[in-house]
């Protein structure tokens, strides 16, 4: 993966719905190169889909919690990850190193509807113990950086060739 892809990626993530041509012109490419490009990225799985991104408010998900998931064992059996992904409030989730086995994002209409879920997460064969953290507002979820400079906008086109 070369700095095009990297400013590819970028403009992807910025709007996904660009026309080859504009992506292109983005990044100092002709559209049919951009298509290119972008194929070999979805066929080498750095593109792993292409999605909306719907206000969990609007649709009636606003209430956000993480829950860090304690258990007695290893939580990467098949079996819990079956349980976690048949809970459709369960947006996330992440076996980690820390305080707990497990870090889960569920996202609820109300905090009545976190409580119920948080029983359905507690009732998993193998959780010991839960602790929630209810996001009260977030400032801001960014992309990944695929440029890896730590600069928050797309990357620059490239300066023509001469």
């Amino acid at each position: 993966m070369d700095d095009i892809d990297r400013m590819l990626l970028s403009e992807l993530q910025q709007d996904a719905t660009q026309a080859y041509a504009a992506l292109g012109k983005a990044v100092g490419l002709s559209a049919g190169a951009a298509h290119e490009r972008v194929r070999k990225l979805r066929e080498q799985g750095v593109i792993r889909r292409t999605t909306v991104d719907v206000d969990p408010a609007v649709v009636g998900r606003g209430v956000m919690a993480f829950v860090l998931v304690e258990a007695g064992s290893w939580m990467g059996d098949s079996p819990t990850k079956a349980a976690l992904e048949a809970l459709p409030e369960v947006v996330e989730a992440h076996i980690i190193a820390g305080p707990a086995s497990l870090l889960v994002k569920v996202r609820t209409p109300t905090t009545e509807e976190l409580q119920a879920s948080l029983r359905r997460l507690y009732a998993i064969e193998g959780v010991t113990g839960t602790q929630t953290i209810v996001v009260l507002e977030s400032f801001f979820e960014r992309p990944v950086n695929v440029r890896g400079d730590g600069s928050p906008g797309p990357p620059s086109p490239p300066a023509p060739s001469r």
